[in-house]
């Protein structure tokens, strides 16, 4: 059991593993349930436990001590899981000398796909292998749903930010139709008003952008304790673990996320620019000067 790092967490957990062989190590959600503590009993019965050719097969009680009060982390884990020592649980269950599961720990969780064939020869051809993209997989497809919505909603709000930046400019364009006209008599080429209002846009976008990645990674790095600020004011529980098998919403911040983040902001942004930019290169100044 101490090798399992969610499980046996010193930050996390109750009690020690000294006396674990003497009793049983059950999740902090099942203690909660139950009303026990570290040392009240808890009695477990078997329907297949004790077998008599007689009499057949009767129900097996036991009695272990809470030794180990663990939290993992998982609400589904800590609700639904408990632990006995290997040789008691071979007892109780009628396995002796048998192992029906075998966890196995590996470093790279993500290269799981590729050692499965050398755990399935390992294990032999009546194994059956179940990995944990197995067990949480609607939980990894709801993720890259959630991901991909998110995604596009903050493209909807970038190019709704964008759309300001181009009302702005046209703006600009309609009051400084006379400069311009100006400037295009003085000889001042199309390609260089065009340059002047996309600069205009484009250093308004990039301003935006960057402080929106410093907003954004702040608040990445600082989710704790703004979610927790968040949940005093609400008056708490506003997030169940029990609804989503976690206790807390984890934030990490990955800079390929960051990168498409700034990379669409200023795609989008220096474009629409492009458009009332175009527009004040082509303006007659014939036109703009007519009525001044």
């Amino acid at each position: 059991l101490e090798q399992i790092p969610r499980i046996v967490d010193p930050e996390t957990a109750q009690g020690t593993l000294d006396e674990f062989e003497n009793g049983i190590a059950i999740g902090r959600e099942a203690a909660r349930s139950l009303g026990v503590g570290l040392g009240d009993v808890v009695r477990i019965i078997n329907p297949n436990g004790v077998r008599n050719p007689l009499t057949g097969t009767s129900p097996r009680i036991s009695e272990y001590f809470v030794t180990f009060i663990f939290n993992s982390g998982r609400y589904d884990i800590d609700r639904t899981r408990a632990y006995l020592p290997f040789a008691e649980a071979q007892v109780y269950f009628n396995r002796e000398g048998v192992a029906d599961e075998i966890d196995v720990t590996v470093a790279d969780p993500e290269a799981i796909d590729d050692m499965g064939p050398a755990l399935m020869a390992a294990a032999g051809e009546r194994a059956l292998l179940w990995t944990w993209k197995d067990s949480a997989g609607g939980f990894l497809r709801a993720l890259e749903v959630e991901d991909t919505v998110m995604f596009v909603l903050m493209s909807v709000l970038v190019l709704i930010a964008s759309m300001n930046i181009i009302s702005g400019l046209v703006m600009l364009v309609k009051n400084k139709g006379k400069d311009i006209g100006i400037l295009r008599t003085m000889g001042l080429t199309e390609g260089s008003i065009l340059r002047v209002f996309f600069l205009t846009g484009a250093l308004v976008g990039t301003l935006g952008t960057l402080f929106g990645v410093i907003l954004g990674c702040l608040f990445a790095i600082y989710f704790d304790p703004i979610f927790a600020l968040v949940n005093g004011v609400a008056g708490g529980d506003i997030w169940d673990g029990a609804a989503r098998n976690i206790y807390r919403l984890p934030a990490k911040l990955e800079l390929n996320d960051v990168l498409a983040a700034v990379g669409l902001s200023l795609v989008l942004s220096w474009g629409i620019t492009l458009i009332p930019a175009r527009r004040a290169a082509r303006m007659n100044p014939v036109e703009a000067l007519r009525y001044e």
